[in-house]
């Protein structure tokens, strides 16, 4: 009786991915730079799933020419950057023709370091795959300057300072990374200027239909999928737009219908804060009071 592959594999080590995609043995057991073109990929034999417990940091040329993000064509034709956490889930490839380069990288490898705990400060590892980061000629080169010298520290030399380097290498690498999407997002401001709007109609519908009150308070991941952006790219594109991200939208938004309600109703505040769904009274007290300085109440006794 033939066995089905699981549907989802996950990967142990380093060693384990180089076997799965027919590379040779890794030459470092925390980090490894790939050639896509050197990959072995039989979409037949593979899951089509994976997960792994490294940072991937993967160049694909394949998203260069007239794909779409949305309703908007890429900014440039170079290739892009995507950025996998470990623990992510992702597809396996399809097989079709791609070219490119992967940097793999095991947390531990950062261990000691400053950017065992920085790293989780580059949103972008928790970016959906279509936002990815694309690149001109110049920030390609950038990335690609880099790459050489963390592929030449692998291939020629493993010594005593090789972790020093190789971790200022990728530090520099998610700097750059950094820097350019501040540079996609201001690209894309044309493209996005209406954003704002969506984003209060998407609000005000939640609140005048009753959803609030039946699904509680609306959440920055709520507005990603309607939206179809990740959270944290959704979080990241607001703060580059207006300099705060997605959840203080979310929050003025409320504040301004309690407001409303607390003044023009006579609805009780602990009415008003479950039909903003809030489970607890309190926690709607307690935001209401950060963000004003006042009580529900001693903001409701100001219009009398």
């Amino acid at each position: 009786m033939k066995t089905e592959a699981p549907a989802l594999y996950k990967f142990e080590s380093l060693t384990d991915f180089h076997r799965v995609f027919g590379l040779p043995k890794p030459v470092h057991p925390m980090v490894s730079f790939v050639n896509i073109k050197d990959m072995t990929i039989n979409p037949g034999v593979l899951p089509p799933s994976m997960v792994m417990p490294f940072y991937k940091i993967a160049f694909k040329m394949s998203l260069c020419g007239k794909a779409k993000y949305g309703q908007n064509y890429y900014d440039f034709g170079e290739g892009g950057l995507v950025f996998t956490a470990p623990g992510q889930i992702f597809e396996s490839p399809n097989g079709n023709a791609s070219s490119g380069y992967i940097l793999l990288v095991h947390p531990d490898f950062f261990l000691s370091y400053p950017l065992a705990s920085t790293i989780k400060q580059y949103g972008f590892f928790n970016y959906a795959a279509n936002e990815a980061l694309h690149l001109s000629d110049k920030e390609r080169a950038a990335i690609f300057a880099v790459f050489n010298i963390i592929q030449e520290e692998l291939d020629s030399r493993i010594d005593h300072f090789s972790q020093d380097v190789l971790i200022s290498q990728i530090e520099l690498l998610l700097n750059y990374s950094n820097r350019f999407y501040g540079r996609q997002f201001i690209t894309r401001k044309a493209a996005n200027n209406n954003l704002l709007q969506k984003i209060e109609d998407i609000l005000d519908e939640y609140f005048n239909n009753g959803t609030a009150s039946e699904s509680g308070v609306p959440t920055v991941q709520m507005l990603g999928d309607r939206l179809s952006m990740s959270a944290s790219y959704l979080s990241d594109m607001l703060r580059s737009l207006t300099g705060e991200n997605a959840q203080h939208h979310i929050q003025e938004k409320l504040m301004d219908r309690a407001k409303e309600r607390l003044s023009t109703s006579n609805l009780s505040v602990s009415e008003i804060a479950y039909e903003l769904g809030f489970e607890y009274p309190q926690s709607f007290s307690r935001l209401f009071k950060t963000k004003t300085s006042l009580s529900p109440l001693a903001f409701r006794q100001s219009f009398n």
